[in-house]
Formats: C-alpha cells, structure tokens, sequence
C-alpha cells in the first residue's frame, strides 16, 4: 500500500511527523504538505500563481500552498507513484462538528475523496496536544482495516483522537457531527483598533449521546462518516413548490 499524508499545520507539525512514523511501519508513504501553517483553508485551491513543491528528503515535500493544493497537485500528475489512500492530519486541534466546515485537515481528506481514493483525516481533540502517538496508533489501526470497510466509494472518514495515554481510551465509536453555538465575537486589534482578530469557536450545543463531541468527552475515538454532496435532499420537494410561485 502507497499512502498520501498531508495537513494544514504544515510539514514540520509534531502531527504529521508522527503520522509519517506511525503509518510507515504498514505502508509505503509519500508527505506533500504545506511549507506552513494554513489551518482553517478549508477547500480553497489557489488558482492566481503557479505552485512549486520542494523536495525536503525522500518522499517528503513541502509547497506553499493549502492542503486542498496539495493533494490536488500530488494525485493530479506531480507524484508518478500510484497512491491507493489519502491520510490527513493529525490535526492539532479537535475537527468536531461544525469545525469540519473550515478545516484544511479534512478539505484535504475530501480532496482525495474527490479524486477517487478513499481518504481519512485524523485530529487530536486537545489545544494541548500532548499524545500524538495515541492518534498515530489509531490511524494505524484503522489504516490496517481499511479495505475490509464496506463504505461507499464516497464517504470520507473523519477522526477525533481524545488527548490521553493508548491505555486511556475506552474504545470507537461510529459518531455524527455535533454543532457548536455561534463564534465568539471578533476582537479588536490592542495596537490598532481597525484591525480584528476572528473570535474563539463557539461552545458545544449539540453534544448529546452519539455525537462527536460526546465520544470524545468519554473518552471514546470519534469516527464520522462525511461526504462531498451537500445536496439537503428533504427539501428538495419544498424547494419546488415555493419556485412554482415565483
């Protein structure tokens, strides 16, 4: 097996690192991630300036670009090898609930989906960060059985890692996204009050047994099924009746 790693916090993020570390031990890996921290790019792909990936060692490259660039770039003709699977993270930071929305770590993930390869992005859900290598063994693991999954070809697999010792962790649980309440207001610059800084992520709101949020708080590996196609289906019906009005 041949993986692609990326992230969004940059290729000399502890997160990556141990990524790389924990996923050679089953497969062959490649690293192209950003040159440097571009957490919360989302999807965006830069289209205005040619992008130029840098070798740093074997396998590993680096380019200043966002994570959507780089795995665009790596399955669209920059890496010749075949590449069989898209692993992005780990984060630093929790992606749970409506994070999802803003995150590089699973645009990244969904990138790869996108481009046909079944593609898993993996967080650890602290601001401290200080067990990695529990994220990097639950990868492994899951890597391992990954083509014993029966998901569809399009599902996107979404990973929140508690921050504790391998030995701490209760178990995985099949999760849905929670939601938070609204962002913290902005904050106006201290040197310069016509600058602002975006605010703090709001609190947990839907948080409830068989969420993301819930697993991660007892301790449980949150795994989430996603997917590309936004479509609001039960709508679809209201939808046409209030344009039949219009």
């Amino acid at each position: 097996m041949r993986i692609l790693i990326s992230n969004d916090d940059g290729y000399q993020a502890k997160g990556i690192k141990q990524l790389t570390k924990s996923l050679s031990e089953i497969a062959e890996v490649i690293v192209v991630a950003p040159i440097e921290n571009k957490s919360a790019a989302s999807s965006s792909l830069t289209l205005g300036k040619p992008l130029k990936p840098i070798q740093i060692e074997k396998n590993i490259y680096a380019i200043d670009a966002t994570p959507t660039d780089c795995v665009h770039l790596a399955l669209c003709g920059f890496i010749k090898e075949s590449i069989d699977l898209v692993v992005t993270g780990i984060n630093f930071g929790a992606n749970l609930g409506d994070d999802v929305i803003y995150s590089g770590t699973v645009a990244g993930a969904l990138e790869g989906r996108f481009l046909g390869l079944p593609s898993i992005a993996i967080s650890l859900a602290s601001w401290e960060c200080n067990h990695f290598e529990t994220a990097g063994e639950i990868a492994k693991r899951l890597v391992t059985q990954i083509d014993k999954s029966e998901l569809s070809y399009n599902t996107i697999i979404n990973v929140n890692v508690p921050d504790i010792l391998l030995k701490e962790i209760k178990g995985i649980k099949s999760t849905r996204l929670g939601s938070r309440h609204k962002s913290a207001p902005s904050i106006k610059d201290k040197k310069d009050s016509s600058l602002f800084w975006i605010g703090e992520n709001g609190e947990e709101a839907d948080n409830g047994e068989g969420t993301d949020f819930h697993a991660i708080s007892n301790n449980f590996v949150s795994v989430t099924p996603l997917q590309i196609d936004s479509t609001k289906y039960s709508e679809m019906t209201i939808l046409s009746s209030w344009l039949n009005n219009i």
